[in-house]
This record gives structure tokens, C-alpha cells and sequence, in this order.
């Protein structure tokens, strides 16, 4: 039968087209020259039946070699053109949409938006709207507690966040209570932050604490404004406790007070077990990274709200 000329077929169709043309040609060339010997060499006619019956054959299998070899290279011609068809149309619907996300991103459309921009609207001040974290706090020896929020309630603007554990109610709160400044308390250990929060604009604030000498730290809008030391030094927070949306705890999950109610909307509450970089909350408040919590992160299923407290999609 002679040796295969096809090998392996290039991947490039212009070089697929040449090589089939090659083939073909070194296919005829074959048979023709074949058909030439047998003239020049002996008489075909004179040739004894089985031996011309021999070379009938032989032709025969040369020609349906000939086109098995065609139809061979016709159909991978037609698997690479299909295969670098699907291909090419696999990658341009892939640039497409990835075109049109980054248009709806421009555009600031809402159909891209995360499920995690929602906000928790507590708009009165009484004992019974707030919210609740399902996930509790493990011991922590330093942590990081950051939130948008926006209230313009006067006198103070209540207890946006606080956290009870069974024999300490104010193992966490951060509260503005009547007039008194915004203060942040470590197990009922106090220290007033100079943050000014209640001027009806969305404000982010970012507390840092470590137990390592009690230090703290207090951020508005990116912005280290305040920073200090003593506060509960040494003290683990502990396990398991209530963390509450909105009100002040003076039991586990209740017994709360109207007066130290937080009024206005909050979002993007998270927690890290560890204090924050200077650079990373700037970015967190620049809304350049997003980084959730990797104890609490804002997340929806996360979050119940209870006695007329709603949430709702940021704008």
C-alpha cells in the first residue's frame, strides 16, 4: 500500500489545506506512475488472466485507497474547521460578556449589584425595633469592628452595636447616650471617642482594640482620628455572647432601654479578629476593596430583624 504521507495534521487550516493538496497530489502521482510501469514493461493484453485479474486488484485497492484517503482528509478538514468555529465562538461570546458587565458596571446599573449592599433601617426610638447577628464572636484577643451608618437623632444617637456575654452585659457596645460623647466600652471598661457621627450623612467608622495594653484606635471616614491605651488591657473577649443591632443589652438578647436606642440606618457591619491596617480601612471606606469580616461578615442571611426594623437594598 506504500507509506502513510498524511502524519499529523497541522492545527493552522491554511497549512491543513496545502497538506490535503500535497497528499492528494503524491496519491495520483503514485497510481499514474504504476499504470506507466505496467505499459512500457509488458503488453496488458498479453498478460495471463490471473495476472491481470492480480493487477485489477491491485488497481482497485490503490483507487480505494486513494479515496479513503480523501474522504479521511475531507473530514478532519471539516472537525478543524467546526472545532476552530466553536472555538473562536466560545471566545467571542466570553469578550462579549465580559464587555457588558463592564458596561452595566459603568453605568452603575443595579443588576451587578452584591448581595451583601443592604442596609437595616431602625427609624424609631423605642425598646423593641433592632437587629440581630446570628453567627456569636469567638474569644478574641483583638478585633476590628467596622460599619457604615447614618442618624441625625438628637440627644445622642443611641447604641449602634452592642455585644452581651452571660455575666457581663457590656462586653462590647459602642453608644451615644444623651449628650455624653461617643463612647466605646470593653467589659464596662470606658473610652470616649472623638467621633461626630450624628450630622444625617452616611458616615464609616472603623474601632480597633487589642488586648495586648488595651489599645484602641477610632476611624471616621477613612481618617484615624483618635487613638489611646488602658482600655480593659489583658481582658480576652469571650465566646459566645448576643450581638444586637440598634440597642443597648442589659441581659443577653434583651432587657432594653428606649433612651439608648439607635435611630437611622447602618450597613456593612463586619468584624475581623485582629486590628485592621491603617491603609486597609481607608480602603474599606474609599469603597476601593472590598474585604468582609472574617468573624462577621455583612451578609444577609446573617441578619434578623425584629419588631418593625426592616432591611432594605442600598441605593
Amino acid at each position: 500500500k506504500g507509506k502513510d504521507t498524511m502524519g499529523d495534521l497541522p492545527r493552522d487550516p491554511a497549512q491543513v489545506i496545502d497538506q490535503l493538496s500535497r497528499t492528494m497530489q503524491t496519491l495520483k502521482d503514485r497510481l499514474e506512475s504504476r499504470e506507466h510501469q505496467l505499459r512500457a514493461n509488458v503488453s496488458y493484453a498479453a498478460l495471463p488472466n490471473d495476472l491481470r485479474e492480480m493487477l485489477q486488484r491491485r488497481l482497485g485497492d490503490l483507487e480505494r485507497q486513494l479515496l479513503s484517503k480523501v474522504a479521511e482528509l475531507e473530514d478532519e478538514k471539516s472537525l478543524l474547521h467546526n472545532e476552530t468555529s466553536a472555538h473562536r465562538q466560545k471566545t467571542e461570546t466570553a469578550l462579549n460578556a465580559l464587555l457588558d458587565r463592564v458596561s452595566e458596571l459603568e453605568k452603575g446599573n443595579s443588576a451587578f449589584k452584591s448581595p451583601d449592599e443592604f442596609k437595616v433601617s431602625l427609624p424609631l426610638r423605642t425598646n423593641y425595633l433592632y437587629g440581630k447577628i446570628k453567627k456569636t464572636l469567638p474569644e478574641l484577643y483583638a478585633f476590628t469592628v467596622c460599619l457604615w451608618l447614618r442618624s441625625s437623632a438628637s440627644p445622642g444617637i443611641g447604641t449602634p452595636f452592642s455585644y452581651a456575654v452571660p455575666g457581663q452585659a457590656n462586653e462590647i457596645v459602642l453608644i451615644e447616650w444623651g449628650n455624653n460623647p461617643i463612647e466605646l466600652l470593653i467589659n464596662d471598661k470606658v473610652a470616649q471617642l472623638p467621633l461626630f457621627i450624628s450630622d444625617g450623612k452616611w458616615h464609616h467608622v472603623c474601632i480597633t482594640w487589642t488586648t495586648r495594653d488595651g489599645m484602641w484606635e477610632a476611624f471616621q471616614d477613612g481618617e484615624k482620628l483618635g487613638t489611646g491605651e488602658n482600655l480593659a488591657p489583658w481582658h480576652p473577649i469571650k465566646p459566645g455572647g448576643v450581638l444586637i443591632l440598634g440597642q443597648e443589652q442589659d441581659t443577653v438578647g434583651g432587657r432594653f432601654d428606649a433612651t439608648q436606642a439607635f435611630v437611622g440606618e447602618m450597613s456593612q457591619f463586619n468584624i475581623w479578629d485582629r486590628v485592621l491596617k491603617a491603609e486597609d480601612i481607608m480602603n474599606i471606606a474609599n469603597c476601593s476593596t472590598n474585604m468582609p469580616g472574617n468573624i462577621i461578615p455583612w451578609v444577609d442571611n446573617n441578619v434578623d430583624v425584629f419588631g418593625g426594623a426592616t432591611k432594605w437594598p442600598v441605593e
